[in-house]
């Protein structure tokens, strides 16, 4: 008996807890998708409800954009451009048969077939830094790194670009995407 009232308790208190959590007179916790990660007294709030009660470490891990370990991934296979390529489960696609992006938060995938042969060496990844477009809301760009792979096959290319802003670890899943290249036929 003495446990279920401790139960019925601790689930009042979280209750009450989660209705007062948006009461008060400060900044908002509202999250934004696709929204650069914020900045402030109220980040911790944040990035607590963007994960969806995770531990801290894994709500900040997903408000700045790492790839957890344990992301599924699909194929996406372009028949018209002739390739495949692997690409994380949930991740907005846009784009066209030579030209498909893969996005989440600042993290792109983008793939664009061409005419021609490789500027770099085949398959080899070339690494360089960029800025994202401004944020709608406070202006603000964030540092990208992108890494570049071509793969080259008769008479024409892809560029696979990996996008991720600098400082978050990406590293095991955009290999894992990397080799998942593959030419149809």
């Amino acid at each position: 008996m003495k446990a279920k009232k401790a139960i019925s308790l601790v689930s009042a208190l979280a209750a009450v807890g989660l209705l007062t959590g948006g009461c008060g007179g400060g900044g908002s916790n509202t999250v934004t998708v696709g929204a650069a990660p914020s900045t402030g007294e109220n980040s911790s709030a944040a990035n607590r409800e963007v994960a969806g009660g995770a531990s801290p470490s894994e709500a900040q891990a997903a408000a700045t954009g790492d790839i957890p370990d344990n992301q599924v991934f699909l194929v996406f296979h372009d028949s018209q451009a002739g390739y495949s390529i692997r690409y994380p489960e949930g991740w907005a696609r846009k784009g066209s048969a030579s030209d498909v992006t893969f996005e989440e938060k600042a993290n792109t995938v983008h793939v664009v077939v061409r005419n021609g042969a490789a500027q770099g060496k085949p398959g080899v990844k070339s690494t360089f830094t960029g800025r994202s477009a401004p944020d709608p809301v406070t202006g603000k760009r964030l540092p990208l790194t992108i890494d570049r792979y071509e793969f080259p096959k008769g008479g024409k290319v892809a560029v696979v670009d990996l996008v991720t802003p600098v400082g978050v670890d990406n590293v095991d899943a955009y290999r894992l995407i990397s080799k998942s290249f593959l030419w149809l036929n």
